[in-house]
């Protein structure tokens, strides 16, 4: 089958210049980030993980995370009709099906679909307008991606929290700004945050997103990761960056020794 078959005149298919990845996108729409891309590599998968993702959007991060660990598999959310079926034909185009289920629906639906404490690992990349707090985007795609609307922080870490067996993984990312307030409510859910990693647009640069582990039930630890540093001073990529995008090999980040100990 052509590729022209799998994408409408208003669409646009993107390499993703990972191992031959592809993925539909609609330009004049919501388009996936560097915050997602980032996510994904921030990611510590386990052979044979089973992996929900909280609004995938056109399906960005399991079609990443799928070439990280082969034996993974993965249930993703996404309440937007269009976006839903974009990712679905992304995964055919990539020949993931077997490994990567998109869900057109709710994902405050996802327990009852995949069953409570039946994932390994969440991924989530939610809206990061407080609801109320931001002036409204200006087409609903934008809207209901980057805004809080019906369904608050606090809502979609509990739906995590359901899904995920004890010691699960949870990873999010979220703008600084928000780091308080994204603590306070995983640790409300049980969801114990282990591994933290800052993302500056320069070294000079406060930062402007946070990369969050949380476990499920674990003991309180927080392991400080080094800054994620996206542009030099001068506005050129990091070598980091570049890495991330396919560019070279990703440095290794040091390893918590006590990461097993501190499930407990």
């Amino acid at each position: 089958m052509s590729n022209n078959q799998f994408y409408a005149p208003d669409e646009r298919l993107d390499d993703l210049q990972n191992g031959g990845l592809r993925i539909l996108q609609k330009p004049k729409s919501f388009c996936f980030g560097m915050d997602a891309v980032l996510l994904a590599y921030f990611t510590r998968l386990r052979s044979g993980d089973r992996v929900a993702d909280m609004g995938t959007g056109t399906g960005i991060l399991p079609l990443l995370m799928s070439r990280m660990e082969p034996s993974a598999h993965f249930y993703a959310f996404e309440w937007q009709h269009n976006m839903a079926d974009m990712a679905k034909r992304s995964v055919l185009l990539n020949a993931l099906q077997d490994r990567i289920d998109v869900y057109d629906e709710d994902f405050r639906n996802a327990a009852k679909r995949l069953g409570t404490a039946s994932m390994d690992a969440v991924v989530c990349n939610p809206p990061y307008g407080k609801q109320g707090g931001i002036i409204p985007s200006d087409t609903e795609a934008h809207l209901l991606s980057r805004h809080e609307t019906e369904c608050a922080l606090a809502d979609t870490v509990a739906v995590c929290a359901a899904v995920l067996k004890n010691h699960g993984r949870l990873w999010m990312v979220f703008p600084a700004a928000r780091a308080l307030e994204l603590m306070d409510a995983l640790r409300k859910c049980r969801l114990e945050p282990k591994r933290l990693r800052t993302v500056c647009v320069k070294a000079s640069k406060a930062p402007y997103l946070v990369l969050v582990e949380a476990v499920k039930n674990a003991r309180p630890t927080l392991h400080w990761l080094p800054p994620l540093i996206v542009h030099r001073e001068d506005g050129t990529d990091t070598d980091e960056l570049r890495a991330i995008y396919g560019g070279g090999e990703t440095p290794t980040l040091p390893e918590c020794a006590d990461d097993e100990s501190d499930e407990m």
